[in-house]
């Protein structure tokens, strides 16, 4: 905020806030405010920010501000009649970020009049299907949808552009509809029920988590030779597979798994963060040969609790192993 008094967050809507009337930025985060009746909003805004507070309404002043690209609601009292009057809220076309999350939504809100939007988050909300994206424009980049009630991925198709897309912590059983999202970046699909691999095609992806999914194999990888971070904890599987042709992977997290060896990453070069903690590993014998192209690069590896952890010689030996180890689990070294 530029040149702003602001009052501390225990302030209260009652009291007035001093607000510079050609400010561009105006975050109004953790102030607690029922409504903006007190503020005074700068018709020079391109970034509103009012994060954490106990707003249930949206303030139609907002409705005016044509130079706007950043609008944030997070974490406040917003249910789905509330939100409705945006959608025709023309002044506010070339918005770019619209941040809904922590709310009360039970449906994707119509976004439709914003024709440049990139950022779209509406995650922690209750939100029981995708219904309502066809509508959002295809210039967005990254869109937020975690932490909801959503079954099923559609209405996605048309995000050619699509970098970041975030479906955690839903209930979705089934990788689908992900063919046309030929630039994504990064997929974060955790805490779900998915049981098998599909990306559907995508080569070019960079970021990939299923954590705490329904996972029994790690097949269906193969072809993303760009994944750079490979996020599979706590699941059902049982064999490392599928992983040979990862040569840029850095990130391989397998934690928590069935696992009773270390297989099919022997040839990956680049490899420098190694989750294997909490699975059946029961020898260290045959690691060093496992890992022997990242035996230069690994940096960290999580093998605690697995029966290999209780050798008397444990980090010795893979202090040995690894000559540029800088963290064994929780022991980290200068």
């Amino acid at each position: 905020m530029d040149d702003q008094t602001q009052p501390s967050p225990e302030n209260n809507s009652d009291q007035t806030v001093e607000i510079d009337l050609s400010s561009t930025v105006l975050d109004l985060t953790s102030f607690q405010l029922h409504d903006l009746v007190s503020i005074e909003i700068p018709p020079t805004l391109t970034e509103l920010d009012l994060t954490a507070n106990r707003l249930s309404s949206l303030d139609p002043r907002i409705s005016h501000l044509s130079n706007l690209k950043k609008l944030s609601f997070r974490q406040n009292l917003i249910e789905d009649a509330a939100v409705e009057p945006i959608s025709r809220w023309d002044a506010l076309s070339g918005l770019e970020e619209l941040v809904l999350r922590d709310n009360k939504l039970t449906k994707i809100p119509d976004a439709s009049i914003f024709k440049k939007l990139l950022i779209f988050d509406v995650s922690f909300n209750e939100i029981t299907c995708l219904h309502g994206l066809s509508k959002v424009t295809n210039t967005l980049k990254e869109l937020y949808v975690s932490k909801n009630e959503v079954p099923k991925i559609e209405e996605i198709d048309h995000f050619c552009d699509l970098q970041i897309l975030e479906l955690g912590s839903n209930r979705l059983r089934v990788m689908e509809n992900l063919q046309n999202l030929s630039n994504l970046q990064e997929l974060w699909l955790g805490r779900n029920r998915i049981k098998a691999v599909d990306l559907c095609g995508l080569k070019c992806i960079k970021k990939i988590s299923l954590q705490s999914n329904r996972l029994t194999s790690m097949k269906g990888f193969e072809d993303c030779v760009a994944l750079e971070e490979l996020y599979l904890s706590h699941n059902g599987i049982s064999k490392m597979e599928g992983l040979s042709t990862l040569v840029n992977l850095r990130v391989l997290d397998v934690s928590s798994n069935k696992l009773t060896s270390v297989e099919d990453i022997q040839s990956l070069p680049r490899l420098e963060d190694l989750w294997l903690n909490d699975n059946k590993i029961e020898s260290l014998e045959s690691i060093a040969e496992a890992v022997a192209g990242s035996r230069e690069t690994l940096i960290t590896i999580y093998l605690e609790n697995n029966p290999c952890a209780k050798s008397s010689n444990y980090s010795t030996t893979l202090r040995h192993i690894f000559p540029n180890i800088q963290q064994i689990d929780s022991d980290i070294f200068a």
